[in-house]
């Protein structure tokens, strides 16, 4: 028997000083079964910096042709296309001809460089992309804050985004790969 998606719901309170958006988003989110909390935890992070009425998760893990968060406009073309972790530069092509924008995060630490230098030369020919990486001991702090309910405060402020919960506070700073 296959084993079910986890069934997270999060309520998150944003502040994004740096794009003058606020607002609270009540989400549920399917965590598939060889997700961990961590990647999980990208995704809502990916959808708390991209923040906007409407940004929404795909399918993602379980799908080839759809990414992990999009925003589609109302004659439902592709606006913004977002990706996690270190995909093969085809299916990054795919997306950057599919999509207005196309912001890929990834994540993993000492594989991010040989990943970027496999490929950068590759992705560097597409305007509409992005490439942000995310450090790998904030992402591990991250995945601490993942609960099946959580209720997170989410605050952006010069680059830097704050999460938390009423226990613990994460920081993270994204540094940008493309463009820099």
């Amino acid at each position: 028997m296959a084993l079910k998606a986890t069934i997270f719901k999060a309520t998150l309170n944003i502040a994004d000083m740096d794009r003058q958006y606020y607002g609270d988003h009540h989400l549920t989110i399917a965590r598939h079964p060889s997700e961990t909390d961590e990647r999980m935890m990208i995704r809502l992070l990916a959808f708390v910096l991209n923040a906007s009425e409407h940004l929404e998760f795909t399918k993602g893990i379980s799908t080839d042709d759809e990414p992990d968060l999009w925003r589609k406009s109302l004659s439902d073309e592709i606006e913004l296309w977002i990706e996690l972790g270190l995909p093969d530069e085809s299916r990054l092509r795919k997306a950057c001809n599919r999509s207005d924008q196309v912001i890929l995060y990834t994540y993993g630490g000492r594989a991010v460089p040989l990943w970027w230098e496999k490929h950068h030369g590759k992705l560097t020919r597409f305007n509409n992309l992005t490439i942000i990486d995310l450090p790998q001991d904030d992402t591990e702090a991250l995945a601490s804050l993942a609960k099946r309910g959580m209720n997170l405060q989410c605050t952006i402020q010069d680059g830097e985004v704050s999460i938390g919960n009423e226990d613990t506070l994460v920081s993270i700073t994204p540094a940008p790969l493309y463009p820099e």
